[in-house]
């Protein structure tokens, strides 16, 4: 997941407070979903091959995953074959049958990965930091020492800001700092001469800054980073644990002249970006679609193995429930994709401009696979944005990502919210599965397709405590997670595709309790609030203004209902969509 554009915020360290708590998803009034919502769920139940889920994670968890590099490229190759053997065609011209194939674009940046990244204390035969332990500890860019290894002082600047390189000669050395990477590498490298960097920086979510907090793995985890891409300078940069970071320092402090040897053997690829794409051609309204994607790059198992899985798992569960007679071909095209985040959606959307017209809706599918036991999060529902994104609510707390930009005047009703999570309820009692929501908040593909007009949301799992770092491997991965995820959202997709007029009465009555019970939410939680403000006038002003969005958001909700029927809205179903609306207003 890249959420670079959304402001972090850290509210406590997982080890030293409750972590954040989400919305848990509200039980719906009726157990029963829309009967074409039902058949699909009923079809792909006992479909997800968790077996084959896994193996998807197994090899794609083995490589550092960038695009133009091999471990990225032999990802979709894997995944192409595995759905060619589940019956999506390679041929040109499959006709009306699922099909499979890939996209390449120009990559605007060198691929890159790497064969040894080693660190060593000189006269310490143990290395500090390395390929075979840390895993991702080289950063993203670094370029190969000479063959013999570079020799060099370790100089540590602490925090690594601007005063704390006063008065101190970096040039040729190795700096250690507590700063962000690619802050460190632009100060320490490119203004004063620095060989590499090597920073300690981490989220407090993932590792509490006190020791005594900190559980034995946390003291060896780390989070992976990048450098710029400099040929002219050809430096390197490091991400350190607390205890490789101590060993450093250590050292500094029985001999303030320690040096460390560096030995790198990294690589940069030329080749393409490439998107492998899957579709389920459409019976009656093939130009329709609904779009999921997930993101291949990454080296994690959780991020983004188990999403790029989940999402194989359910397009395989669907075409069989397709072949086998189960379900018919869905109404409107199920198109499948697995990309390079967020550039990966925006060249597909520019490069297939027609079909990017007929999405209808989106899913994102990223980190769907997580052992909650063991990563410390839950499983989250990131709404398409609704009034939750603009006002902060008790009952809608953000995750500890933190809010992102969202503006009222942007906000736009849509079905799709309440549609999946009544789905997603029925899996969770079903399954005894945990489910809550929050806000949107941005950063993953979904975000891509919001920003082009269609309906979107994040499928995912936070909070994460190996996020980003070393210790994101495959035991922390759950086969039936990503099993209650693939159902959930192959049961969303298709019924999205497919729905009738029965279906689309069904889901106007599903939005009306729903705006009945949130804008009853907003008036008690409102009461609480204006009866706690210092500026009551100023509390009211904001709380009426919440009723409002609400109330048209949820009547934009309702009237998107219109579109929802394959077959078009009939003169029965518009007027119960305009009755619905007097109702919520």
């Amino acid at each position: 997941m890249t959420r670079a554009a959304v402001v972090l915020v850290t509210a406590c360290v997982a080890a030293a407070c409750a972590p954040v708590r989400q919305a848990t998803v509200a039980r719906p009034a009726t157990r029963d979903l829309p009967h074409g919502a039902e058949r699909a769920y009923r079809a792909v139940v006992g479909r997800f091959d968790r077996a084959a889920a896994m193996d998807v994670v197994d090899v794609m968890q083995q490589s550092w995953r960038l695009p133009g590099n091999p471990g990225f490229n032999a990802s979709i190759d894997h995944i192409r074959t595995k759905l060619t053997a589940a019956g999506f065609s390679e041929a040109p011209s499959p006709g009306d049958g699922a099909r499979v194939s890939v996209d390449e674009y120009p990559n605007s940046s060198p691929g890159w990965d790497y064969a040894k990244g080693t660190v060593t204390l000189i006269g310490d035969p143990l290395p500090v930091l390395s390929k075979e332990r840390d895993r991702v500890s080289l950063a993203i860019n670094s370029f190969s020492t000479p063959a013999e290894g570079l020799t060099a002082r370790v100089i540590d600047v602490g925090a690594g800001a601007a005063a704390d390189f006063a008065g101190t000669d970096v040039k040729g050395a190795v700096v250690l700092g507590d700063g962000g990477l690619g802050a460190l590498w632009r100060d320490a490298v490119r203004n004063r001469g620095a060989a590499g960097v090597i920073s300690t920086q981490i989220a407090g979510y993932v590792r509490p800054d006190d020791p005594a907090k900190m559980d034995e793995a946390h003291r060896d985890v780390l989070q992976w980073g990048s450098v710029p891409y400099d040929k002219k300078a050809k430096a390197f940069g490091f991400k350190a644990s607390w205890r490789a970071a101590r060993r450093l320092r250590a050292a500094l402090k029985q001999n303030a002249a320690a040096e460390i040897k560096v030995d790198i053997q990294s690589s940069f690829y030329s080749g393409p970006v490439r998107s492998l794409t899957a579709e389920i051609p459409g019976r009656s309204r093939s130009a329709g679609r609904v779009v999921i994607v997930a993101h291949v790059q990454e080296p994690g198992a959780n991020d983004n193995a188990s999403g790029c899985a989940t999402l194989y798992g359910l397009a395989r569960a669907l075409q069989e429930a397709i072949s086998r007679g189960a379900l018919p071909r869905p109404e409107r095209t199920l198109t499948f994709m697995w990309v390079d985040e967020i550039r990966g959606s925006r060249q597909w959307i520019s490069a297939h401009p027609n079909e990017a017209r007929g999405v209808r809706y989106m899913f994102s599918m990223d980190m769907t696979g997580e052992d909650v036991s063991k990563t410390g999060g839950t499983f989250l529902v990131e709404k398409q944005a609704d009034p939750a994104a603009v006002w902060p609510r008790p009952s809608d707390p953000h995750s500890e990502w933190g809010a992102g930009e969202v503006k009222v005047e942007t906000l736009k009703g849509s079905l799709l919210n309440d549609v999946h999570l009544a789905i997603v309820g029925k899996r969770a009692r079903d399954a005894d599965w945990v489910v809550r929501t929050n806000p949107y908040e941005g950063g993953s593909d979904h975000t891509v397709f919001a920003s082009a007009g269609v309906p979107s949301l994040l499928n995912w799992h936070f909070t994460d405590r190996f996020y980003h770092t070393n210790q994101d491997t495959i035991d922390k991965v759950s086969a039936r997670e990503m099993e209650n995820v693939g159902i959930a959202v192959a049961t969303s997709a298709y019924f999205l595709a497919s729905a009738d007029e029965a279906d689309a009465l069904a889901v106007v009555d599903l939005l009306q309790k729903a705006a009945v019970d949130r804008i009853a939410l907003e008036r008690r939680q409102g009461a609480e609030l204006v009866a706690r403000a210092t500026n009551r006038a100023s509390a009211e002003r904001v709380e009426s203004q919440v009723i409002a969005a609400w109330t048209r958001w949820y009547i934009e909700a309702v009237e998107t209902v219109a579109a929802l029927p394959a077959t078009g809205a009939t003169l029965s179903l518009i007027a119960r969509i305009e009755a619905a609306t007097r109702s919520i207003r």
